[in-house]
């Protein structure tokens, strides 16, 4: 039987476009400032550790092979996923977890740096292509998530939460954790390190927090292409 695409190939540009110029609209009051989205100074911090990278990000530096092998396995559906280069440390990329209260993504992954593989994806409910995405999430999450991979959408509607969950429920998801970050500042983040060019943005971190894949727009998750990628990114 023939594989089910949710997005055709001129519907999957048009989208990715439409979705680009709406958030980029949403996201023209970013600050050309050095503060993380975890609220600390980046370039305070560099400058505490020298003009060079950090520790984390050498560490994470050191896996472009891995993000090129990983980034090598993305074809079909999920083809426009591109390698880090070089893949970064986004441990500190902070936004609410399911029980409303802080978190980041090493509180996630793991502070140890043996934690889960992380499929990140920033979505809202204004964004006609992340709606149509959130099923294939699911799913992806329902049959791959576990102790070793999770995906991680995180919603960034401004406001209260009563409309991103409604809109949740009433598509039926139930798989994905509720993350949220309504001040959008995890997305204008994702924007100053030239990650998101608008939504839905999605990235692939592995077990230490660091970046190794990244993309722009909606892809099939659900998909036999989609299920190869994370099996590749959980390879050793």
């Amino acid at each position: 039987m023939a594989e089910r695409k949710l997005f055709p190939a001129p519907r999957l540009i048009l989208a990715a476009l439409v979705a680009g110029a709406l958030a980029g609209a949403v996201a023209v009051y970013v600050k050309e400032s050095h503060l993380g989205n975890d609220g600390k100074d980046q370039g305070a911090t560099a400058q505490a550790g020298g003009s060079g990278p950090s520790a984390e990000d050498t560490a994470c530096a050191a896996k472009a092979g891995h993000a090129k092998t990983v980034a090598a396995a993305a074809t079909g559906q999920v083809a426009a996923l591109m390698p880090a280069e070089p893949p970064q440390s986004v441990k500190t990329f902070a936004f609410n977890g399911p029980d409303g209260k802080p978190t980041t993504i090493a509180g996630i992954t793991g502070k140890d740096g043996g934690g889960k593989t992380l499929l990140v994806n920033l979505w809202a409910t204004w964004c006609a292509p992340c709606r149509a995405e959130m099923p294939a999430l699911d799913a992806l999450q329902k049959e791959m998530g576990g102790d070793r991979f999770e995906v991680v959408a995180v919603n960034v509607d401004a406001g209260a939460d009563e409309k991103p969950k409604k809109f949740l429920q009433d598509i039926g998801v139930k798989s994905l954790g509720f993350y949220r970050d309504a001040s959008m500042a995890l997305f204008n983040e994702a924007k100053q390190r030239g990650l998101a060019l608008g939504l839905p943005v999605t990235m692939l971190v592995d077990g230490q927090g660091c970046l190794i894949g990244h993309m722009n727009g909606p892809a099939e998750w659900a998909s036999p292409d989609a299920r190869k990628l994370v099996e590749a990114a959980l390879a050793p």
